[in-house]
């Protein structure tokens, strides 16, 4: 999958965007399992019951990087989507799923 972004200052703003999109989302979930920080390049939600997921901004491939649960994806933008470079799974599905499943509620997240 090919990056949509011709540098790094367009890439760096849409992550940018991304990751306080989810954070303002995440922030308003009812719940006291989850702690989302926030910092340059990187979305963290610890949990209190266990576990850490991490979205980090990878500039050198133009790609998000999920870590959770011992698993891990890498998503690219196309068309003004986020998509696993090797499943083609949208990140939002993915991490609607994995928010779902931690936290027993349903969660779906958007941009």
């Amino acid at each position: 999958m090919t990056s949509e972004f011709d540098d790094d200052v367009a890439f760096r703003a849409a992550v940018d965007g991304t990751l306080r999109a989810l954070l303002d989302q995440i922030d308003e979930v009812e719940s006291e399992d989850h702690d989302p920080q926030l910092s340059e390049g990187n979305l963290k939600i610890v949990f209190e019951s266990g576990g850490t997921f991490v979205l980090s901004q990878q500039t050198p491939r133009h790609e998000i990087w999920l870590s959770a649960n011992l698993s891990a994806w890498h998503f690219c933008r196309a068309k003004g989507e986020w998509r696993e470079r090797d499943s083609d799974d949208r990140m939002l599905d993915v991490l609607s799923t994995l928010f779902t499943d931690k936290l027993g509620m349903d969660i779906r997240l958007s941009l």
